[in-house]
């Protein structure tokens, strides 16, 4: 990503920042996992998008004072010996190379910054990313560190910027396009070896594994999320993950899965018959799934609210079910289908945003509608990622085969 798209992300927050004001962000550190061991570490979003550093331990500030917005980054002094150990720390010629910010400070210097900052009396505010998920959760750092600011500086006014950078972040850059449709294309790869390879008496893993090969050949170092391979009666549990049951004969199988390319995920969900062909029954509920799949997809533009997608789909549901006798009432849709068809996608698999939103150009959707039949064992989910253009939409994974005829003439 160009230095010059972190400096015009930090530009726009900083239009929306309060004048006399410190925004602090933090990359994170990664949790102990066990003894000597820690979990893999994986940057702060916020932070990211506003300086594309991948470290963890580092410090973003964003000081506007005057008007001016002074960015300064805060990150690790070299240590020799840890060195040879885990390897070299981001020099402050490459924080400046990343980033485009010129004052690089070392970490030890934080306090005595943020301290003069606030005692001077040109920063009287701090604006922290208190992201929460509900008042028994864990508190954060951010919620730490504020607490104790407030012991230090009870004057000091403390504000939520977590709303402003998920804003500018629902609307994607061209930078960002790009790796979103590299993430998807690999994707593509990955869900044609699982095709390729699907037979019935293997464990669900062993044929995820060729999904995973792919990725590790393009040099993808995470997923977006954690593989869901569900066959049988296992593709009706929506976050079915463990991936070790043995794929029954003539079944469906469900792959949820993504590839992650520099941070930007795809999500993408294909439903198959390990057989190659599929029976009569999976094929009138996988048309019914595909019908609402590609109807979502034709209504998306902007001014549409996003809650339509989804009550669309549910119409289109009760038209289906209700002549199969599987349906009487509207409500009785959701013995069938209980998720929405939609999520934000970007940075976050589950990106940031409202649902309550108007949909706007730049955007970046799923559409994925399913049909769980669970006494049928029948678990069938179609999903695409979608850009919100100008006019309509573009199906950015438009190239992955889903039609019951292009599927079996593949596996064939």
């Amino acid at each position: 990503m160009s230095k010059l798209f972190y400096t015009e992300t930090r530009r726009r927050l900083g239009e929306q920042l309060e004048e006399g004001s410190l925004t602090l962000l933090f990359s994170g550190n990664a949790p102990k996992k066990s003894a000597d061991e820690q979990y893999s570490f994986t940057t702060n979003r916020h932070f990211y998008y506003l300086c594309g550093i991948k470290e963890e331990g580092v410090i973003l500030g964003l000081m506007k004072v005057k008007e001016e917005l002074k960015p300064i980054l805060f990150i690790k002094k070299a240590d020799p010996m840890m060195e040879k150990w885990v390897g070299k720390t981001t020099t402050k010629e490459e924080a400046q190379a990343i980033s485009g910010i010129e004052a690089i400070h070392y970490l030890d210097e934080f306090e005595g910054v943020l301290h003069h900052a606030i005692v001077t009396g040109e920063v009287d505010k701090l604006y922290l990313d208190f992201e929460m998920d509900g008042f028994k959760s864990t508190l954060t750092h951010e919620q730490n560190f504020a607490n104790t600011c407030k012991e230090h500086y009870p004057f000091v006014q403390f504000k939520n910027v977590h709303q402003l950078i998920s804003n500018l972040r629902m609307i994607k850059a061209e930078h960002e396009m790009s790796k979103l449709k590299e993430a998807i294309q690999v994707t593509d790869e990955g869900i044609q070896a699982l095709m390729k390879n699907a037979k019935s008496g293997i464990m669900e893993y062993a044929l995820e594994a060729h999904f995973d090969f792919v990725l590790k050949t393009h040099g993808i170092e995470d997923y977006a999320f954690k593989t869901i391979a569900a066959s049988g009666v296992n593709g009706t549990i929506l976050h079915y993950s463990s991936n070790n049951s043995i794929i029954p004969k003539d079944s469906l199988i469900l792959f949820d899965l993504g590839a992650q390319y520099e941070y930007y995920n795809a999500d993408i969900t294909r439903t198959f018959p390990v057989e190659g062909k599929f029976t009569e029954r999976q094929k009138l509920f996988y048309n019914i799934v595909l019908r609402a799949n590609e109807e979502v997809i034709q209504m998306i533009k902007p001014g549409i609210p996003f809650a339509a997608l989804n009550e669309r789909v549910r119409e289109i549901y009760f038209e289906e079910l209700e002549p199969l006798g599987l349906v009487d009432t509207m409500e009785d849709v959701s013995k069938y289908y209980y998720h929405g068809v939609s999520h934000f996608l970007g940075l976050d698999t589950h990106d940031v945003g409202s649902r309550k939103v108007i949909l706007e150009e730049g955007m970046v959707l799923t559409v994925e509608p399913g049909l769980y039949i669970e006494d049928e064992a029948i678990g069938i989910r179609i999903e695409d990622d979608i850009l919100v253009t100008a006019t309509g939409a573009e199906n950015l994974s438009e190239a992955i085969i889903k039609t019951v005829e292009d599927i079996e003439a593949f596996m064939a």
